[in-house]
């Protein structure tokens, strides 16, 4: 997918570099917490695929006590003709545990009880709703691509996600809808992280790092899936550097984890990055070590380099990255700097 830097509000779907999309968001940052609502005894679990008025009785002239948004957990507690009373989780945001307050926060209020609309609701017994979930939120993330879109769309994606792995576990949807739901959480985070001053500290350790729990569920229940090979390398992100500061280990480093990933997940769909992310990091050592006048290191790690970027063309011929190693091979062949450009 093409990459597009968005406005503020904005949301990239379904790209490795939706980070740059949100660099700018300044959306909440929320995560699963989802045993906050109580359900009752009896009664199944919906969710709504609009902002829906919540009132006191079943009449439109009643008082309103709130209204749910997209993708809200919610337990149906009886039914009157087009209308139905809820549990629902109108407006609470679901934190992260690591940005909960250690001292002085609020309990979770419980949901809130109220009559609505039963039209854009899905229930976990409608027919083929995790489909209608999947397609909603997939609509959701697409707005929020949108300079004019909704401004929460990215959150309202993410929640309608969530709601289909818990409402319909067993759906040959729900590996890709968790691993979305992750991968949202994700970017907003690491938008908001690299904002930030600490982003440009060398150490990995000394930058806010993003909440792993999500993407290791994915890991944990998804296993040996497309959508675990991307939880893994979206996991590397934590691992990065910031700024390099012309010391070699970092790219080190980083080359090691990305040749890790790709000898783990040697099909994965995002194996031919990061090998081409490997041969950057050796052709920025190569010009590192030539910087300093380690003519055997710098030859070793042009002659790796080399040999990464023949596996990509081995193993990944028709994938762009097979040729943009090539290009920073030339580039090396003939001493044409790759780092530290001001060096030509």
């Amino acid at each position: 997918m093409m990459l597009a830097v968005m406005k503020m509000h904005t949301f990239m779907p379904r790209s490795c570099a939706l980070a740059l999309a949100l660099l700018c968001a300044s959306l909440p940052i929320c995560a699963q917490k989802k045993d906050s609502l109580q359900k009752p005894i009896a009664g199944p679990r919906a969710t709504a695929l609009r902002i829906t008025p919540l009132y006191v009785s079943p009449d439109t002239g009643a008082q309103k006590v709130d209204r749910v948004q997209i993708g809200r957990e919610m337990v149906i507690a009886e039914k009157s003709g087009p209308w139905i009373r809820v549990y629902a989780n109108t407006d609470i945001q679901e934190l992260s545990q690591k940005d909960t307050p250690i001292f002085g926060h609020d309990e979770t209020p419980p949901p809130i009880s109220g009559w609505m609309e039963a039209r854009g609701v899905v229930v976990e017994t409608t027919p083929s709703g995790d489909q209608v979930l999947m397609g909603e939120a997939a609509n959701q993330e697409a707005l929020a691509s949108d300079p004019h879109g909704p401004a929460n769309a990215a959150q309202s994606a993410r929640l309608l996600y969530r709601r289909l792995v818990e409402m319909f576990p067993g759906s040959p949807l729900a590996a890709e809808a968790a691993w979305r739901t992750a991968d949202i959480l994700w970017q907003l985070q690491k938008a908001d992280a690299s904002s930030r001053p600490s982003a440009k500290e060398r150490e990995a350790y000394l930058h806010d790092q993003m909440d792993e729990e999500e993407l290791k569920k994915v890991l944990k229940h998804y296993p040996h899936t497309r959508q675990a090979d991307l939880a893994a390398f979206e996991l590397i992100d934590n691992k990065l550097c910031g700024d390099w500061q012309g010391s070699p280990k970092c790219p080190e480093k980083e080359s090691e984890y990305y040749e890790k990933y790709a000898a783990e997940h040697p099909d994965g769909p995002r194996t031919a990055q990061a090998l081409y992310l490997a041969v950057y990091r050796q052709a920025v050592l190569t010009d590192m070590y030539d910087a300093d006048g380690s003519d055997k290191k710098s030859s070793d790690t042009h002659a790796h380099a080399k040999e990464l970027a023949a596996r990509l063309k081995d193993h990944f011929a028709q994938s762009d990255f097979a040729v943009r190693a090539a290009a920073l091979v030339y580039k090396l062949d003939e001493r044409i700097p790759v780092y530290g450009i001001d060096r030509q």
